[in-house]
C-alpha cells in the first residue's frame, strides 16, 4: 500500500481548511448581499425586514472560530507583556469585505483590551462573539436629540444645553461564547456600546451600511457619567423610583481616545 508523506497530508489539511473558510465566508457574503440588497446606503436609518435579520443572525450563529481559522492561541490574542509591546496596537481588525452596502470584519482582542464607547449612526449592526468572554455596556438615547431642550412625557430635561445627552442603559452584562449574534439598530438595541475583553476574544461584525464620512456616518466616541452627576435634584429625575437612576446615564461626546488603536494582522 502506498503511503502519503506527512508533508503532503499537512498540505492537504491546510488546503481543505482554506476551502472550508472560503465556503463559510462566501455564504455570509451572499446572505449579506441579499439582506442589504434593498437598502440604499444613502438612505438614513435603513433597517432590513425582520425575516432577513433573522436569516443573517442564523448564518452568524452557526459560525465557529475554526471556520475562520481563528484560535485564542494566536499572537494577536496575547496580552502585551512589555512596555514596548504595549505601545503597539492592542486590537487587531481583520477585514473580510467592505462595499457600499455593508462590511464584514473581525475584531481580535487580547485580555483587558477595550473598544471604547462609540455609536453607529443610521446603521444596523450584527455582532457575533466567536470565542472568549466579554463585558458589554450599551445605551440608546432617551430622546431623538432634535432639540437642545428636548423633553419626554413627564417633562424632565433629557438634552442639556452643554450638549450632554441622557441615555438609557440597554445592556450591562458579561457574556461568554457560545453566545448568539446580537443586533443593534439606528435608534434601538444599544446603538452606542463599549466592549471590554475579560479573556482573549474575537467578535465578528457586520455593519450595514459601513461607516462613511462623506455620507454622514462618522464614528463618535463618548464618555458616560452616572445620572446623578448632572442632576440638579429630584425634580429632574426621569425614573419614577430612585433605584431606577442606575438605568440612565449622561453621555458626552469626546475625541477618539489616544490609547485606542486598531491595527491590521501582521
Amino acid at each position: 500500500m502506498k503511503t502519503v508523506p506527512k508533508k503532503a497530508k499537512s498540505k492537504s489539511k491546510k488546503q481543505k481548511k482554506k476551502r472550508e473558510m472560503a465556503n463559510v465566508v462566501q455564504e455570509l457574503y451572499q446572505t449579506c448581499s441579499e439582506v442589504f440588497a434593498d437598502g440604499d446606503h444613502q438612505i438614513s436609518g435603513y433597517i432590513p425586514p425582520t425575516p432577513d435579520i433573522e436569516r443573517l443572525k442564523s448564518v452568524l450563529d452557526r459560525m465557529k472560530p475554526e471556520d475562520l481559522n481563528l484560535s485564542p492561541n494566536m499572537p494577536m490574542f496575547r496580552r502585551r507583556s512589555t512596555a514596548q509591546e504595549a505601545s503597539h496596537h492592542q486590537i487587531t481588525y481583520i477585514e473580510l469585505l467592505e462595499c457600499d452596502q455593508f462590511s464584514i470584519g473581525i475584531f481580535c482582542l487580547p485580555p483587558s483590551a477595550v473598544i471604547p464607547l462609540h455609536n453607529h449612526p443610521n446603521m444596523t449592526v450584527f455582532s457575533k462573539l466567536l470565542f472568549g468572554a466579554l463585558r458589554i455596556k450599551s445605551y440608546d438615547w432617551v430622546d431623538d436629540g432634535t432639540s437642545s431642550t428636548s423633553k419626554i412625557n413627564s417633562g424632565e430635561i433629557t438634552h442639556r444645553q452643554d450638549g450632554i445627552r441622557l441615555a438609557k442603559v440597554h445592556m450591562d452584562s458579561d457574556v461568554t461564547s457560545p453566545y448568539n449574534a446580537s443586533v443593534l439598530f439606528p435608534a434601538a438595541g444599544g446603538n452606542m456600546h463599549c466592549f471590554t475583553a475579560l479573556t482573549a476574544c474575537a467578535i465578528l461584525d457586520v455593519l450595514g451600511p459601513p461607516y462613511s464620512e462623506s455620507e454622514g456616518r462618522h464614528c463618535t466616541y463618548f464618555q458616560d457619567f452616572p445620572y446623578d452627576k448632572f442632576s440638579g435634584g429630584a425634580e429632574e429625575l426621569v425614573p419614577t423610583e430612585e433605584e431606577d437612576t442606575k438605568k440612565y446615564a449622561w453621555l458626552q461626546e469626546i475625541e477618539k481616545p489616544e490609547d485606542y488603536t486598531v491595527g491590521e494582522p501582521s
